[in-house]
């Protein structure tokens, strides 16, 4: 599965629009951008903007498409960045995005065995006997003790 197309089977109805939903034929999407088919052709041979494509390999545009559409023109046409700039900062947006996912995964995975480290530590403590145990104070000196081994006395036969 690409990620981009509604799951039919365990996740919401494949009649249920969301904003990866490809709904939009050329002509409106070109409408929506502000831009003209052929910008919207010309963008998808460079692969700025991929649409889907029906069974008749027409172009299907989502609302996704449409912003990224109005984002490449913004950069191109306000900030004077050229097509191969743009397809590279949308690489590394892409890019920026997806490890920002395995981060929050890795995260959720670190999270989840903090837990069941807390819980088997839990488990061990509670393992422990809790025999009661007479306390002695232990009183502190200032005496010296010398230890020295006894000798051996030699006999006299």
């Amino acid at each position: 599965m690409d990620g981009r197309r509604p799951r039919q089977r365990g996740g919401f109805s494949p009649y249920e629009l969301t904003d990866e939903t490809p709904v939009y034929v050329i002509s409106v999407a070109a409408q929506l951008s502000g831009l003209h088919p052929q910008t919207l052709r010309q963008y998808d041979r460079l692969g700025l903007v991929s649409p889907d494509r029906t069974a008749g390999r027409g172009r299907r545009y989502s609302a996704r498409d449409i912003e990224l559409l109005r984002q490449v023109q913004q950069l191109s046409q306000d900030e004077g960045i050229n097509l191969a700039g743009i397809k590279r900062i949308i690489e590394l947006e892409n890019q920026v995005a997806a490890l920002q996912s395995r981060v929050a995964e890795l995260e959720a995975a670190l999270d989840g065995a903090a837990a069941a480290m807390r819980q088997r530590e839990a488990a061990v403590h509670a393992s422990y006997r809790r025999d009661l145990v007479p306390y002695q104070e232990v009183q502190q000196t200032s005496a010296l003790v010398v230890w020295r081994p006894k000798r051996q006395q030699q006999s006299s036969d």
